[in-house]
């Protein structure tokens, strides 16, 4: 039984170390999202992926050795919860103060790496309100009323309000 809280304690410390490096990405992913530089923002997603599949793996692995010691100690799976494990090594506090410390670790970093994408979320989420706001801008101005303007002949020139060509300029 040592080995496996071993086993998981070093799962839970490898995670933690995952988390942590998603942490950095996401906060260096804030400051890119303002700029719009959407090359970088690329390049930070791709090694967040990484980083996403390697924690994955990881979380396989902590499951397993959840379930070894679940079957260990003849406890369903389903309701043995880490928190428990910790309250179960009372006997062996050198074991429960590493248990505890993983965990406690690895649980502040998946909240801190929420915290950040949860506003890295609504920054994205306004620069869309943005650039939807700035597409009805110009759509409406190509459905903006025609201007009181004649020309010498006494004919509407058709010129719309707010509007000089109706072209879009991609490059402004």
């Amino acid at each position: 039984m040592a080995s496996l809280m071993e086993v998981l304690i070093d799962v839970l410390e490898q995670e933690s170390r995952e988390y942590e490096e998603l942490l950095a990405l996401s906060m260096r992913k804030t400051p890119v999202i303002v700029s719009e530089n959407l090359d970088e923002l690329s390049k930070i997603t791709d090694d967040e992926q990484i980083i996403v599949s390697r924690i994955n793996h990881l979380d396989a692995q902590r499951m397993e050795a959840v379930n070894d010691i679940a079957n260990v100690l003849n406890k369903d799976v389903a309701n043995l919860k880490i928190v428990d494990l910790i309250k179960m090594l009372a006997s062996r506090p050198e074991e429960q103060e590493k248990l505890a410390t993983a965990f406690d670790r690895l649980r502040e970093n998946v909240r801190n790496v929420k915290r950040v994408n949860e506003q890295n979320r609504e920054l994205i989420e306004q620069a869309l309100e943005l650039v939807q706001f700035n597409m009805n801008v110009l759509q409406s101005m190509n459905k903006a009323p025609e201007t009181a303007n004649y020309n010498k002949g006494a004919y509407s020139t058709g010129d719309m309000i707010g509007t000089s060509s109706k072209a879009f300029d991609a490059k402004q």
